[in-house]
C-alpha cells in the first residue's frame, strides 16, 4: 500500500499503539477468563472487557467517521470486524485480532525511524496515551494483585472483586473515600503503587488539558511591509509638480463656475 493511501486511514502513531496494545490485553484476558475458575479474578476480567468494548467501539465510530471513504473501511479495511470486536461478547472477541493486524502493518509500512520521530515530536499526545494505557494495566492488574493479598487476612475488608475494584478506582482517581484500604502491608505497598500512579495519571492529564485550552493559537503569518517610496528629491518634486497642477485644474473649474452664474 503507498504511503497516500496509508496517511488517511492512520490515526495519531501514540494512539495507534494504544489501541494495539489494549486489543493484546483484550485477547490475553480471553484465555485468562478461560483458564481461571477464581469468579472474583473471572469478575475483573469481565469488567476490564466491558471497559475495552467500549474504548474499542468509539474506536470504531472515531474511524468511521475520520474516514476519507466510509465503504472503503467499513468492507476492504475491516471496519465490519471492529464493529463486531467492540461487542463485549466472549465469542466474537477474536475478531480484536484484525485490529492487531491492522496495526503492524501500519507501523511496519512506516518504519521504525519514522515512528520514533512521529512519538517525539508529539510527545504531549505520546505521554497522554501513555499514561491512559498505563491506568487501565494498572485498573485491571492492581484490582487482581490487591484482592489476592488482601483476602487472606481475617481482618481484611477488600474481599471481593467489587471492593477491589471499587479501591483501584478511587485510589487511582486520588479521591480515597477511606471505606475500603489495606490491611496487610503487602497491600499497602500496592495501595503505594496506585497512589503514586495515579497522581502521575491525573496531573499529566490536567496539564495536557490546560495546554490545550491556554496555548496562545499559532500567529498567523505578518503581511508584506509594503516597501517606502525612495527618498528622491527628483520624484518628491514631480510629485508636487503634479499635486499644484490638480489644484490649478480645480481653480480654474471653480472660475468657470462662478462665470455661468453671474
Amino acid at each position: 500500500m503507498s504511503k497516500s493511501k496509508t496517511q488517511p486511514e492512520l490515526k495519531n502513531l501514540g494512539y495507534e499503539i494504544f489501541v494495539g496494545i489494549l486489543s493484546i490485553l483484550s485477547i490475553l484476558n480471553l484465555f485468562l477468563v478461560t483458564f481461571i475458575l477464581d469468579q472474583n479474578l473471572q469478575f475483573i476480567l469481565y469488567f476490564m472487557n466491558f471497559l475495552m468494548s467500549l474504548i474499542f467501539l468509539l474506536d470504531f465510530f472515531y474511524r468511521f467517521i475520520t474516514a476519507p471513504s466510509k465503504n472503503a473501511y467499513f468492507f476492504r479495511q475491516f471496519g465490519w470486524a471492529d464493529l463486531l470486536a467492540s461487542l463485549p461478547l466472549a465469542q466474537i472477541k477474536i475478531f480484536r485480532i484484525f485490529r492487531l493486524i491492522r496495526v503492524y502493518r501500519l507501523m511496519r509500512e512506516l518504519g521504525l525511524k519514522n515512528i520514533l520521530r512521529g512519538l517525539v515530536k508529539d510527545r504531549a499526545g505520546s505521554a497522554l496515551t501513555t499514561l491512559l494505557l498505563l491506568g487501565i494495566l494498572v485498573l485491571e492488574f492492581g484490582s487482581i494483585q490487591i484482592l489476592a493479598v488482601e483476602r487472606q487476612s481475617p481482618d481484611a475488608n477488600i474481599k471481593t472483586a467489587s471492593d477491589a475494584l471499587w479501591y483501584t478506582i478511587v485510589t487511582i482517581a486520588t479521591v480515597g473515600y477511606g471505606d475500603r484500604f489495606p490491611v496487610t502491608n503487602p497491600g499497602r505497598l500496592v495501595g503505594t503503587f496506585l497512589i503514586v500512579i495515579g497522581v502521575g495519571i491525573f496531573g499529566t492529564f490536567t496539564g495536557y488539558l490546560a495546554n490545550y485550552f491556554l496555548s496562545p493559537s499559532k500567529e498567523e503569518p505578518m503581511p508584506e511591509k509594503v516597501q517606502p517610496a525612495p527618498d528622491n528629491l527628483q520624484v518628491r518634486l514631480e510629485q508636487l509638480k503634479q499635486l499644484m497642477v490638480q489644484q490649478q485644474e480645480a481653480i480654474d473649474e471653480l472660475d468657470r463656475l462662478l462665470n455661468r452664474t453671474t
